[in-house]
Order: structure tokens, then C-alpha cells, then sequence
């Protein structure tokens, strides 16, 4: 069973960095493509970010502020967040995708990341 255990979350104030990390375990092979999502209160739960051993991918709310990244042989993603803004704030979950025919089927149980102003 793949599980996924984010961390790194916090409060900070806008303009600050933070970098989550999620440590997936219980799967045999590398996760084909790891992800960051986020939901903040009373919005839908929004893509951030995602990465394959080939490209990354991001939301153009984020983009050239916050990268992600893979390490621990793939094992590990990172999401680094930099300039951060106060609309920034929310649970950002990682996921996991096994296959490139699949979708997101796995889940962190998430970490708040708060920016005050």
C-alpha cells in the first residue's frame, strides 16, 4: 500500500520561503509522477505542482516562485516556496500517480501552510 507523508508546513509571512517535503513508502517501484495540490478554506482543492523523471509541471499561480523537485532516488518531493503570498495559505497535499496511464490515486493526509501579511 503507497503512503505518502508530507511535512514542512508552518506559518510565515508573506515574502518568506518554505519547502514541504513528502516521503512516499510501500510501493516496489519509482512513483511515476508525484504531485502538490492545495485547498484553502472554502475553495476546491487546486493543482500546484507535478513532477516525472522527464518535466515538471506547475499552475500559473506559482510559477517562478515555487519548484519542485525529487529526491531520495524519487522516493521524496519537494516543493519549495518561495515570495510566498497570503492567498498562499492552505493544506497542500502531495499525491501519487503509479503509471503514465493512471491518475492521482494516492494522498498525504496533508500540511497546513499559513501566510500572514
Amino acid at each position: 500500500q503507497v503512503q505518502l507523508v508530507e511535512s514542512g508546513g508552518g506559518l510565515v509571512q508573506a515574502g518568506d520561503s518554505l519547502k514541504l517535503s513528502c516521503e512516499s513508502s510501500g510501493y516496489g517501484s519509482v512513483i511515476y509522477r508525484m504531485g502538490w495540490f492545495r485547498r484553502a478554506p472554502e475553495k476546491e482543492r487546486e493543482f500546484v505542482a507535478a513532477i516525472t523523471r522527464r518535466d515538471a509541471e506547475y499552475a500559473e499561480s506559482v510559477k517562478g516562485r515555487f519548484t519542485i523537485s525529487r529526491g531520495n532516488a524519487d522516493k521524496t518531493v519537494f516543493l519549495e516556496m518561495n515570495r510566498l503570498k497570503v492567498e498562499d495559505t492552505a493544506v497542500y497535499y502531495c499525491a501519487g500517480q503509479l503509471d503514465p496511464f493512471g491518475t492521482f490515486r494516492y494522498w498525504g493526509q496533508g500540511t497546513q501552510v499559513t501566510v500572514s501579511s
